[in-house]
C-alpha cells in the first residue's frame, strides 16, 4: 500500500517521528501515541504488517520498486528517519531536563498524555458495557505496571535482545512506555549510555530485537484495529489513563539504587501534592509554570489532532 506522496508531506511524517523519538526517551510515554495523535497510527501498523515473506517474494519476483511500494518504505524510511535522528539528538535535550528539571518535564507530559486519553477515546463510536470493561482493563493494567519497582540485571547480547523485543512493543503501543519497560528491566541507563557513546555492537543487539519484536507485534495490533477496533481503541485509552500514575510531576523518592557507573537511580517513588513535595525535598514544586506547561501539553495535543486531520484529507 504504497502512497506517492510529495517532499513537504514526507518531511511532516519525519516530523512525527521526531516526536516519537524524543516521546521514547522518556520513560513513561510512549511514541506510539504520538503516532496515533498525528493520525498515522494504523498506517504504521499496516506498513509494519507488510514486512513479511510476502514482500521478500515480491522482492525476487517484482523486483525493488515493486517491494518497497508494497511495504510503503516511503512512509517508513521518513518515520524512523526521524524516531533516529530525535534519539540521537533531541533525547539528549529531553535527559538534561530530566535529571534537572523532571517534575517540569513530567508536567508538560501530564498534559500531554491526559489530553491524549480524550484524543483516543473520542473515536469510540458506541459504548457499551463491554467497551467499558475493556477501558477498565486497560487503566487497571497499565496503572499496575506504572507500580512495578525497577529491578537491576546485568546487560549481556541475549538480555539487549530480548529488551529490545518486549520495549519495541511498548513502545507502538499508545500509552505504554517503552522507555519504561526497560527501566523495570534495568536496561534504560545501559542503553541510554549506548546511544550517547554510540556503542555500535550494543545498539546492533538492541535494533535486532526491535525489528523482530516490531514486525510481530504489529501483526497482532493491526488485526486489532480490523476486527474490533471500538474495543482496542477503549483499551489503548485505558492503558493511558493508567499511565498518568507514572508522569505526575510531583515524587517523592523512597529508594534508590547506583548503577554500574555509580549514578543514583530512584527506585521507588511516591506520588506527592505540590506542597507535600516541597516540604519534603526541600526544593521548589514550580506550580505555575507546571500548570503552564500541562496546558502546553495538552495545546500541542489540539494541533496534533489537526495535524491528523489534515493528513488525512490529503490522503
Amino acid at each position: 500500500m504504497g502512497k506517492d506522496r510529495t517532499l513537504k508531506q514526507y518531511a511532516g511524517i519525519a516530523a512525527r517521528g521526531i516526536l516519537m523519538g524524543a516521546a521514547d526517551a522518556v520513560p513513561g510515554v510512549s511514541g506510539g501515541t504520538i503516532a496515533f495523535m498525528t493520525g498515522i497510527y494504523e498506517e504504521l501498523l499496516f506498513s509494519l504488517k507488510q514486512c513479511g515473506p510476502r514482500a521478500v517474494k515480491i522482492l525476487f519476483s517484482q523486483g525493488l520498486k515493486a517491494s518497497w511500494h508494497f511495504i510503503n518504505g516511503g512512509f517508513l524510511l521518513a518515520l524512523f528517519g526521524g524516531v533516529i535522528l530525535s534519539l540521537l539528538s533531541i533525547s539528549r535535550l529531553v535527559i538534561f531536563l530530566l535529571d534537572n528539571y523532571p517534575n517540569l518535564l513530567w508536567a508538560f507530559f501530564f498534559g500531554l498524555i491526559l489530553a491524549g486519553v480524550w484524543s483516543v477515546l473520542r473515536h469510540v463510536e458506541k459504548w457499551s458495557l463491554s467497551v467499558v470493561a475493556f477501558f477498565v482493563v486497560g487503566v487497571i493494567s497499565a496503572y499496575g505496571i506504572t507500580t512495578i519497582s525497577p529491578t537491576t540485571i546485568e546487560s549481556s547480547p541475549l538480555i539487549v535482545f530480548l529488551s529490545g523485543m518486549i520495549a519495541i512493543c511498548a513502545m507502538i503501543l499508545p500509552g505504554i512506555s517503552g522507555s519504561f519497560i526497560l527501566l523495570l528491566l534495568g536496561m534504560y541507563g545501559p542503553m541510554m549510555l549506548a546511544v550517547k557513546e554510540l556503542q555500535f555492537l550494543t545498539l546492533s543487539y538492541f535494533a535486532s530485537g526491535c525489528l523482530i519484536g516490531l514486525l510481530s507485534f504489529s501483526h497482532v495490533l493491526s488485526w486489532m484495529f480490523k476486527h474490533y477496533k471500538t474495543i482496542t481503541l477503549a483499551l489503548l485509552g485505558g492503558f493511558m489513563l493508567g499511565s498518568l500514575n507514572k508522569v505526575w510531576p510531583w515524587k517523592i523518592t523512597i529508594e534508590t539504587v547506583i548503577d554500574r557507573h555509580g549514578k543514583v537511580i530512584p527506585l521507588i517513588q511516591e506520588n506527592v501534592l505540590p506542597h507535600s513535595f516541597e516540604t519534603i525535598n526541600q526544593q521548589p514544586a514550580y506550580l505555575v509554570y507546571s500548570l503552564l506547561l500541562m496546558t502546553a501539553g495538552i495545546t500541542m495535543v489540539v494541533l496534533l489532532e489537526r495535524l491528523g486531520k489534515k493528513a488525512a484529507l490529503q490522503k
